[in-house]
This record gives structure tokens, sequence and C-alpha cells, in this order.
């Protein structure tokens, strides 16, 4: 079974334009893929609205735990407050209260109540749902509103896909990675076979394209590149290709500018099911062979 994990380094690149693609073709295709299907950004998953799956199973998920008062059993000595670092503990009329948005969790007050009022809650922070797509089974999830946690909850739904994948024997697990290098990223990297980093020919994809990569590397993720709306900005594509010939990095693709593209993600349909012969449909349909040869010498360098 192999993993590829689909990164950027930011959003708004194009990740899940391309993921959606190649669940599309690694279903669907004259040599399919059985594949699982994982939309690692759990802090704005959007996968779902082009795959349209069928929700089979909602869980919740608990990140982080929450510092509660006992009115009954506080006797007012303040100790809690003295020793909060973030401000979160409230006093009115001479009751003490915590404040859910300020509490950090950090657990200061509970071992310092000289009287045991305070108790420690876990606190909901999330959902992660097991569905059926049309091209094939699809964990995703939505972290609450300021909630924190995000690298644990793509570390779950990971490990469901990959239980799922083996139970099952799926061949490979495709994610839709999140956008950055912080935890959400390292929890989606984890064991990865392949990194596809998808970059746009700006200032900002570029700067952005170093630091993925610095973070595959330090990793040991073997990593490839693909640039997405390359014919935009052809002095931008020529130096993203110059910085990986430097550093020994494979440039497997450039995907041009294609209206269809927006058009297929508002028709909520991956652009190569939506408009087969697009430009951008052809060039992800290249790219697609380009990945699975790539994952394949991967996969066999690895059990040298």
């Amino acid at each position: 079974m192999s993993q590829l994990v689909i990164l950027s380094g930011k959003g708004g690149t194009g990740k899940t334009s391309v993921a959606a693609s190649f669940a599309h073709l690694a279903a669907c295709s004259g040599d399919p893929i059985r594949s699982v299907l994982v939309d690692a950004d759990v802090d704005a998953a959007n996968l779902e609205l082009v795959l349209a799956p069928e929700i089979l199973e909602t869980h919740k998920f608990y990140g982080g735990q929450l510092a509660v008062i006992d009115p009954q059993v506080c006797m007012g000595c303040g100790t809690c407050q003295q020793v909060c670092r973030f401000d979160a503990v409230d006093e009115i009329d001479g009751i003490y209260q915590i404040d859910p948005i300020a509490c950090e969790g950090c657990a200061a007050c509970f071992y310092q109540c000289p009287e045991e009022a305070i108790r420690l809650e876990l606190q909901l922070a999330g959902t992660w749902q097991y569905s059926q797509s049309r091209y094939g089974p699809l964990f995703h999830a939505a972290l609450r509103p300021a909630q924190e946690n995000s690298g644990k909850l793509v570390a779950l739904v990971k490990e469901r896909a990959i239980q799922l994948a083996n139970t099952e024997q799926f061949e490979l697990i495709l994610i839709d990675g999140p956008p950055g290098i912080g935890c959400p990223v390292i929890s989606a990297v984890s064991g990865v076979t392949l990194a596809l980093i998808v970059v746009e020919p700006t200032a900002a994809g570029i700067h952005d394209m170093h630091r993925i990569l610095e973070t595959t590397r330090h990793f040991e993720i073997p990593a490839i590149v693909c640039v997405n709306k390359a014919d935009l900005n052809l002095d931008g594509t020529a130096l993203i290709r110059e910085y990986c010939q430097e550093k020994g990095i494979e440039v497997i693709g450039e995907i041009p500018f294609d209206e269809s593209v927006t058009e297929a993600m508002v028709s909520g349909e991956p652009v190569t099911a939506y408009r087969p012969n697009a430009p951008a449909s052809l060039a992800l349909i290249a790219l697609w062979a380009q990945v699975v040869s790539a994952l394949r010498r991967t996969i066999k360098i690895n059990c040298v």
C-alpha cells in the first residue's frame, strides 16, 4: 500500500483540484487503482464539495481540556486567578469562574487549588466522518471554530484510512494535505510514500515551496513538484525549475491556467471528469501517469 500526500506550503494553490482529479483518474482510468481518500485539511475541508460523498459515519473528536470551577466546593481564595497566566479566571462578586474562550487547559489552576474545586473536562473540538464517494471511501473532518489540536485530528483520520486500506487491501491512500508547514502538515506527511508539491509561479508560491520542501526533506519524505497555472508567469515557472534542478528535485509536470477548472469546481466535479479534453485535464492525466510511475520507483527504492 502506498501513501501519496499533496502539499503546497500555502493555501489556494490548487491542491484540492489536483487531489479530486487524481481520485477520479485512479478510479476510472484504464488501469484503476483502488484508493482510500483523505482530506487532511481539517481546518477548512473542501474535498467533499467536489466528490459529493454519502456520509456513513460521524464521530466526535475531543481535543484538549478546559478547567471548570465547582461553585459548591470553591472557597473563593483566588489562588486560581493568581496562577493563571492567560487571564482566564474571572471574579464577580466573590464568585470565581473560568472563561472558556481564554482557558488554554494548562491545568495550573487544577493543581494549585487548595480545595480541589477545579476539574478538567475534555473539550469537543470537532467531528470526523467516514463517507463513500463515487471514487472510493473518504475520511474527512471538521475542526470547530477557534479549536486547536488539528494535528491530532489529521493523525486520527489518517489512522482510520490506513486501517481500512489494510483490512480491505486498497492499493493507495490519497491525501489532500493541509496548507502551511505546521503540525497538521507534519501529521499528514508522517509515514507517506511520496509527497507531490503543487506550486504557483508567484513570489509567495515559490517562497512557500522552499519551506515545504525543507519540511519534507527534514522528515526524509521523497518529494516531487508540479507547477499549477504555469503559463501565467513563465519567468516564475523557470525559477521553480531552476531551483528544483539545483536541489535534485523532479518537476514532473505543468498545469496551464484553464477556466474549466473553476467551472468544474462550481459544478461539483473534478475537471478531468467534467471536461476530459480541457487543457488542464490533459495536463492532469499526464501528471497522474508521472505520479504513478514515481510511486512505483519510490516503493522499489524503499524495498531494496
